[in-house]
């Protein structure tokens, strides 16, 4: 689709995806790529802005990631941050050296109003700062336009050739006004018209569909997740009883799941759609036998998904497309989009195997970040109930089983998860907390039950508050409720004899265990 975009050139920075988010905030299109992307490709893409990430990285240093000073030559203004300030500032003749006194954290800044970037904004604000090393001297046609006590060159500019460049990070929510600022920059600066917005992507997406289709036979692997949801809703729309929606219970679904699913989608639900349920319980345990890395797991569930959706297709007949719910950051952090590391294999991204027998596979939902898919299903008429759903992974509780997954681990965590659940929504909590449940750790340690020794697995709780899943902190609950889900536990699930509760953020963790 045709439409005003920003390039995020990405530098190995970790707020990589946070930079493209905030820039679709203010309703321009933004997509992320490494700074190895040649420049004349990114003129090819015509972008209104370009905005270079953080890194950990001194620019200074030998085999350090770089870029052509033609990118600055192109006439397309262009946003350092961070790392990306001082590459900028290192390639245009200005001095980086490493830092006298380091800033990490929430600092204060002293910016110059008068500049576009920093229009609306207090002249003494908060913003993020993460370096080691600092512009000790900004290049030729630069001017000053933000600092701290200890950071001379906290922004600059050179206006007349579009250049900006910002020491900290805009991007992160720490930065009080830093959407504001890259507002400014898209919107001001940029010249963009602020027209990326779901309800003309919903239609969009719909014509490139059928277009792309035509008279060909879909089938559209379902999950009941929010993301496959909107996939298989938005499909259904563009091309009716072409396509055919399969949904596999791998045995890794949380407890009375997969009925939950096929009553919403199965033949008495509320969609008129072609619904085929698998019950493959016993192929996938069989296959994850004996593994115990996380990202082999990944790989196996990935694979074992793909070889049933060929199956089924082929009793369908010849079906030329394979519809996947595949989100943004499933594309980013399987190392496929942008220079950041591979984090892990979603299993419908870096999972996917080798050989897959279809034409194509089809991902509407590709570009799109998570609070962007729900807002494309209500956009679709899906009842908000199912939009905002508790986000689970296509792994499932593979992924919740710290080492080998078994039926009887699967047991122990589906109890465990389905009473954490339950108590959070008696609480009332369950509107408040945007990610909620139990994991089984690979920990046995020895307890004391009615008199008598145990040796049993450890029980690990997970609640998160987050806006987009890219960064995200512990909820605070109630002590006296993790009370409670911890007796419940330990006396109504056999084999557990500990619980904990996980406080830490994303980063350095992240939302699931694997």
């Amino acid at each position: 689709m045709e439409r005003e975009k920003v390039i995020v050139i990405d530098f190995g920075g970790q707020y990589n995806q946070l930079v493209a988010r905030r820039v679709r905030e203010c309703n321009v299109y933004c997509e992320i790529y490494s700074f190895r992307t040649p420049p004349e490709q990114i003129k090819e893409m015509n972008p209104k802005g370009i905005i270079l990430t953080g890194g950990p990285n001194s620019c200074y240093e030998e085999g350090a990631p770089t870029y052509s000073r033609e990118l600055f030559q192109l006439g397309i203004p262009v946003l350092g941050l961070c790392y990306g300030a001082q590459l900028m500032m290192h390639l245009l003749g200005g001095k980086v050296e490493h830092a006298p006194v380091r800033e990490y954290g929430k600092t204060e800044v002293f910016v110059d109003t008068a500049s576009l970037m920093f229009s609306n904004i207090s002249e003494k604000t908060i913003c993020w700062m993460s370096h080691f090393d600092y512009i000790a001297k900004e290049a030729p046609g630069f001017e000053i336009t933000a600092h701290t006590v200890d950071c001379p060159v906290a922004a600059a500019e050179n206006k007349a050739e579009n250049l900006y460049l910002m020491q900290f990070h805009p991007e992160v929510l720490h930065t009080q006004e830093g959407t504001k600022m890259l507002r400014n920059f898209v919107r001001n600066i940029c010249g963009c018209k602020g027209s990326w917005r779901m309800d003309s992507f919903v239609e969009e997406s719909i014509q490139e569909i059928r277009k792309k289709v035509e008279s060909g036979k879909v089938l559209c692997a379902l999950s009941g997740g929010v993301d496959s949801s909107v996939a298989a809703v938005m499909l259904s729309k563009a091309i009716g009883k072409q396509l055919t929606c399969v949904f596999v219970d791998h045995g890794l679904l949380r407890d009375k799941e997969g009925d939950e699913v096929e009553a919403v989608f199965g033949p008495k639900g509320s969609y008129e759609l072609n619904f085929i349920r698998v019950n493959a319980q016993e192929r996938f345990y069989h296959k994850l036998a004996g593994i115990t890395e996380p990202e082999q797991k990944r790989k196996v569930i990935g694979e074992e998904f793909i070889r049933v959706f060929e199956e089924e297709a082929k009793k369908i007949g010849t079906v030329d497309f394979l519809v996947q719910g595949t989100i943004y950051p499933d594309v980013v952090e399987s190392g496929l989009g942008g220079e950041s590391a591979m984090i892990k294999s979603h299993h419908n991204v870096g999972g996917l195997p080798d050989y897959v027998d279809f034409k194509e596979i089809v991902e509407p939902l590709r570009n799109l970040f998570k609070d962007e898919v729900r807002k494309a299903g209500l956009e679709l008429g899906i009842p908000k109930y199912l939009v905002f759903r508790q986000p689970f992974p296509g792994p499932g509780l593979g992924v919740r089983i710290i080492g080998e997954v078994t039926p009887k681990k699967v047991k122990i965590v589906q109890k465990a998860d389905a009473i954490f659940r339950e108590e959070i929504a008696k609480a009332g909590l369950d509107q408040e907390i945007n990610q909620y449940f139990a994991a089984l750790t690979n920990m046995r340690s020895v307890g004391v039950m009615g008199d008598e020794r145990t040796y049993d697995y450890a029980v690990a709780l997970r609640a998160v508050n987050t806006l987009d899943f890219m960064t995200a902190e512990a909820s605070e609950i109630p002590f006296s409720l993790l009370q409670r889900v911890m007796g419940r536990i330990v006396n109504e699930v056999a084999g557990v004899n500990r619980v904990f509760y996980d406080i830490t953020s994303k980063p350095p963790g992240t939302v699931e265990f694997e």
